[in-house]
């Protein structure tokens, strides 16, 4: 039985792709920021699999060497890593642009799914095996007014992958780069913080994606062949065309 770590497990696409993988029999490890979600959602996949969970916020190295130093021995051995915690917070230019917000998606965003591959790589290259999925976003194919430092966050996310690749391929590690388009979640309320109202408004007059089809698409890539591996794979809703571009009703 596999085992597959998923990072910012509780909420939008991370739980919808724990709630799919805990279905097919992996074993899971949920990691997030919010313990008594972590816990309660722990309860839920305990029903169909073995659940470990782990609360760290992966912006500092320091907590997340710490939470991964903590798991039991016969729980180390990780096949699949989902790095798919992120964030998004406002929607200013740089000249208006918050330092704090920069800094909440520069380090949720980059650093730290350097920070969790940095602790879970070591193993998948002892045993010459291993799959590690990133979620960027279509904000890397497109630079956007008001969104360029998200942008760069999630560009970031793309060099990332690209360079996993080039290093981990030899070892026999399959590496991911997912892009999402518009995903109906809990994504603009945070960037518009906490503002529901004008949140809904990113969704309205298409059908946006929800994150079960995100987690299709993670599992379609994790249950390929040995031999054969999903490099990029960029989705939209059907009524994006690209990543300003949506066609309203």
């Amino acid at each position: 039985m596999k085992t597959a770590l998923i990072t910012g497990a509780t909420s939008g696409i991370g739980k919808a792709t724990a709630e799919l993988l805990a279905k097919q029999g992996f074993r899971l490890i949920i990691c997030g920021r919010r313990t008594e979600v972590l816990q309660q959602l722990k309860t839920e996949l305990s029903s169909h699999t073995e659940v470990f969970s782990l609360s760290f916020d992966q912006r500092y190295f320091s907590e997340v060497e710490t939470a991964f130093n903590a798991l039991p021995k016969d729980w180390k051995n990780i096949d699949i890593l989902i790095n798919n915690a992120g964030n998004a917070h406002g929607l200013d230019s740089l000249l208006d642009g918050n330092i704090g917000d920069w800094d909440a998606m520069m380090d949720g965003n980059v650093k730290g799914i350097l920070y969790v591959s940095k602790m879970i790589i070591p193993g998948m290259k002892e045993r010459n095996a291993g799959h590690i999925i990133n979620i960027s976003s279509v904000a890397a194919k497109q630079t956007y007014a008001n969104g360029v430092v998200y942008c760069a966050s999630k560009k970031a996310v793309d060099v990332i992958s690209e360079g996993m690749r080039l290093e981990l391929t030899e070892f026999g590690i399959k590496v991911t780069n997912i892009q999402p388009g518009a995903v109906e979640t809990d994504f603009s309320t945070v960037r518009f913080k906490g503002d529901e109202k004008r949140a809904k408004t990113v969704y309205q007059g298409y059908e946006a994606l929800q994150s079960i089809d995100i987690a299709n698409a993670i599992s379609y890539c994790i249950n390929t062949p040995k031999h054969v591996a999903i490099s990029d794979l960029t989705i939209y809703p059907s009524a994006q065309s690209e990543p300003r571009t949506i066609h309203r009703r």
